[in-house]
């Protein structure tokens, strides 16, 4: 989600020792600079592990933390080679673009050799929106909403691979998929709307709403037709409660709030879903 993060001086080096070398900070470089980020990357690992744990599902979790690492040096090493420019930051980026690419395909392979049970499928679903939001991150349009649609779809699928790797069927997996997606589209979504009111730019409250609306009514329709044994009544308290933050922060009075409050606050409504999921599950 939009946002940018305070940049801390204790991760700056000089790449020289004259007085004239250039200061790189490598926060920037190392660590991803949306907010939301964390959040999305990090509920389907705390989701997955918390219902379906196991040893290949932190392993699995691992490869995702690294893969998730890796995208902001690795978007900035190649957007340095498409221009051809090679600057003392572009060292930097190769250097942790390949620490963080080794960790993930490290852990990855380790989950695969140890798990007991196959979860390449949902993996496999989620390639075509993780294309997608690369695209656009070398298009420099990483911050386009149908990128940050697919990076979050992309990510959602983690839980589905860890509850497969846990001996989860295929449906009750994309499940969770499903509702992890659900809530992070329709947050960034929310999230766009709300900063761009913020900022004074003309935007519509509608699609937010709408979003908020549609992931409700279908929540409920899997609750009742699908899958009434998985989805009990804190999944649909949580996409109910959604909806109303949407219709709430959306007021004017609210757009008063300072973005990395906002931020933070989305955070905390990934987490309050996560939990209503797994109690959720937990009933059924």
């Amino acid at each position: 989600m939009r946002g940018n993060l305070v940049l801390a001086h204790p991760l700056s080096i000089r790449m020289a020792t004259t007085p004239s070398s250039p200061r790189v900070r490598l926060r920037p470089i190392a660590l991803p600079t949306e907010h939301g980020g964390w959040g999305l990357v990090g509920a389907p690992i705390i989701l997955g592990l918390w219902v379906a744990p196991s040893a290949a599902g932190v392993w699995l979790s691992l490869a995702a933390l690294g893969a998730f690492l890796t995208r902001q040096p690795l978007k900035l090493a190649l957007g340095d080679w498409r221009r051809g420019k090679r600057f003392p930051r572009t060292i930097w980026a190769e250097r942790f673009a390949l620490l963080y690419g080794l960790i993930a395909l490290g852990a990855f392979a380790t989950a695969w050799l140890s798990a007991m049970h196959p979860f390449w499928l949902p993996l496999l679903l989620a390639t075509p929106c993780a294309v997608v939001q690369f695209r656009f991150d070398m298009l420099k349009q990483s911050r386009a909403l149908i990128a940050e649609l697919c990076g979050a779809t992309a990510i959602s699928a983690v839980a589905a691979a860890i509850a497969q790797a846990a001996g989860w069927t295929l449906l009750p997996a994309l499940l969770l998929w499903l509702l992890l997606a659900l809530q992070a589209t329709t947050a960034i979504v929310y999230v766009g709307v709300r900063l761009r009111l913020a900022r004074g730019t003309p935007a519509q409250r509608t699609p937010a709403l709408l979003a908020h609306l549609g992931a409700l009514i279908l929540v409920t329709l899997f609750s009742t037709l699908t899958w009434p044994g998985l989805i009990g009544w804190p999944v649909l308290t949580i996409f109910a409660l959604l909806m109303l933050r949407c219709w709430i922060g959306l007021l004017p009075r609210s757009l008063r709030v300072p973005t990395l409050l906002v931020g933070a606050q989305e955070v905390g409504w990934s987490l309050l879903t996560v939990i209503s999921i797994a109690l959720g599950l937990h009933i059924g």
